[in-house]
This record gives C-alpha cells, structure tokens and sequence, in this order.
C-alpha cells in the first residue's frame, strides 16, 4: 500500500518535518517521519516516557547527546534513544536529514498539534513554545532545558 497522505510541518526556522505514517495507520506501533534539522541548530534537552525515539541519518551530520552518550553520526548511521533518556540532537555544518521512528507511535502527534503545517509557515514562523510544552507534557514528554543543554548539564 503506497501512503500519499503525508503533511509536512515546521517548527520555527529550525526544523522541517513530514509525517509518513502515524500510529493511527500502524496500530499505534510506530510511526515514521522525515526530519531535516538546519545547518547548526540544536534541539531542546528532553526525552519521551511513552516511547523511544530511533534515528537513521540520510543525509548530513549530528550530534546526538543521549545520557551519558555522545555520538557523532553521518549518512547511513542509526542510533536508538531508549525511552526515559535525556537527549538533544545538533545538525552538523550542512543540516542533517534523517528518518525518525518513535515506537511505540508518539512523535508525529506532538509535531501534528505543535507544529506549523508548512503550507501556513513563512519567513518569520517561529515556534509556539507554550503550545509545545502543553502537547508535549501531554503526550508524556519533558522539556529538560533550552537548545545547547545537554544531559551532562543536569
């Protein structure tokens, strides 16, 4: 079956998303998304108590700060982020392009009710922060600190 219900999301300037699949077309067993992280952005410090976060590289670099970890990856690297594990992912010089399962499905409905879908987003879109929060407490998940923290941090 050829999926071609994908959306595409923004969050902020920083990231570009598009949702493959959603736990409502996986009997909520994953779901599968497609991330490209600009040149040099990091994420927030967090981490997920409802599911674990699997990233596979396609394209580019990051580095992904994951407990007591820290790993460099580039294309065709995967790394798996155990549930319950603070994290922050960094986009090397020329942005990362990856493919990010959540399992079981979690992810793509916090980008779905946070995020801005693209077809909306412009130059000055920018992230509605408490509209994060909210869904991603919600949904299970913690925001540890601002973009440049990292678990050593704590």
């Amino acid at each position: 079956m050829v999926n071609h219900n994908r959306h595409h999301y923004v969050l902020g300037q920083e990231l570009r998303i598009t949702v493959h699949t959603t736990g409502a077309e996986t009997c909520g067993r994953h779901d599968l998304l497609e991330a490209f992280q600009l040149p040099n952005t990091i994420t927030p410090l967090h981490l997920h108590t409802r599911y674990e976060e699997r990233l596979w590289v396609v394209d580019g670099q990051c580095t992904v700060w994951a407990g007591p970890d820290k790993v460099e990856l580039g294309a065709g690297d995967y790394y798996a982020i155990p549930i319950d594990t603070p994290h922050a992912i960094k986009a090397g010089p020329g942005g990362c392009r990856s493919l990010l399962i959540s399992s079981p499905a979690g992810f793509a409905e916090l980008i779905a009710r946070a995020a801005t879908p693209a077809r909306l987003a412009g130059p000055d879109t920018e992230v509605d922060f408490e509209l994060f929060a909210a869904v991603s407490a919600e949904l299970g998940d913690h925001i540890l600190g601002p973009p440049g923290t990292t678990p050593a941090d704590l």
